[in-house]
């Protein structure tokens, strides 16, 4: 998700999602079982959230009709990206209304860092059990000091959320990638400092592709630290080894199913993982016209066999 400046700027952004996993034998030709609109006839079988990040400017216009636009497409959960001026306890009443569910939120760095206490108390208000950030402020690179710093503040507020029966995670954002001299990796150093039972991650694919990781391999590598994933394709062509945690949208995404991620292998790894949670992501200029062909590739993608 590409919002370094707005999740920094903004007192809040917040995230529901939803995810399922799917047996061998529950697969195959039958219909998922599942509790909302959407029908899988393959194997992924849900249930399927949003990122409302992909309709944040028709949100900005209407939140209400924006809401149950998300809800016609059969969605039950969102993830929330914003309150839109509203108090938490305002903007939970919207998504009741439209019949929606908040399970997890984002909220920028430097509000964890200032405010704990109130966004905890926001995270219980929406009713999020899972509470996170998706960026990290730093001068490039992203360095292996800077990975053990942040390392300590996500222990800190990681703590701090089981203690109010919370779940902290990270969102990847592609920067964590470039290694040092000596090869290391931040994100290996964030994950190896972090205490696994108060901080999981969030796979973004489309993040974990741009820098030039294998999302499979990666999934692999941590098993039992991925709860959350974010779902985007990238477009054929798209450069990968870029570090820098941003991409032109309209540019670089399309459906998913119709880009360069094998999302057949992505997405039968993170059910053998035990990834919980599951969204699209549409950050391109026409999101209402694309998320479609994204849930229809999804409720029919069959896995591809685990070397």
């Amino acid at each position: 998700m590409q919002r370094f400046s707005i999740l920094l700027g903004s007192a809040l952004c917040l995230a529901a999602l939803v995810g399922g996993c799917a047996t061998d034998d529950q697969a195959g030709d039958m219909v998922a079982a599942d509790t909302s609109g959407i029908q899988y006839t393959g194997d992924f079988s849900g249930p399927l959230g949003v990122q409302l990040w992909s309709v944040r400017n028709e949100m900005k216009q209407d939140v209400p009709g924006t809401l149950a636009k998300v809800k016609a497409l059969g969605f039950d959960q969102v993830e929330l990206a914003g309150t839109y001026g509203m108090t938490a306890e305002q903007f939970r009443q919207e998504l009741d209304n439209a019949g929606l569910d908040a399970a997890a939120m984002h909220v920028g760095y430097n509000i964890w860092r200032d405010s704990l206490d109130k966004v905890l108390a926001e995270a219980e208000a929406l009713g999020a059990e899972y509470v996170g950030t998706a960026s990290i402020p730093h001068e490039a690179p992203f360095t292996v000091e800077n990975a053990r710093q942040t390392a300590a503040d996500f222990n800190k507020w990681g703590q701090a959320a089981k203690e109010r029966g919370l779940q902290f995670f990270y969102h990847l954002h592609g920067f964590e990638f470039q290694p040092d001299a000596a090869g290391v990796l931040p994100f290996d150093v964030l994950l190896s400092e972090t205490d696994p039972n108060n901080v999981v991650f969030e796979m973004d694919v489309f993040w974990a592709t741009r820098p030039g990781q294998d999302p499979v391999a990666l999934l692999q590598k941590y098993p039992n630290r991925w709860k959350l994933m974010h779902i985007k394709d990238m477009k054929p062509g798209t450069a990968t080894n870029d570090h820098s945690g941003r991409a032109n949208a309209d540019s670089t995404e399309v459906p998913v199913g119709q880009g360069m991620i094998d999302y057949a292998s992505v997405l039968r790894t993170a059910r053998d993982v035990g990834v919980e949670y599951f969204f699209i992501e549409d950050e391109t200029s026409d999101p209402l016209t694309a998320m479609p062909q994204s849930i229809d590739y999804l409720k029919t993608v069959r896995y591809a066999e685990a070397p």
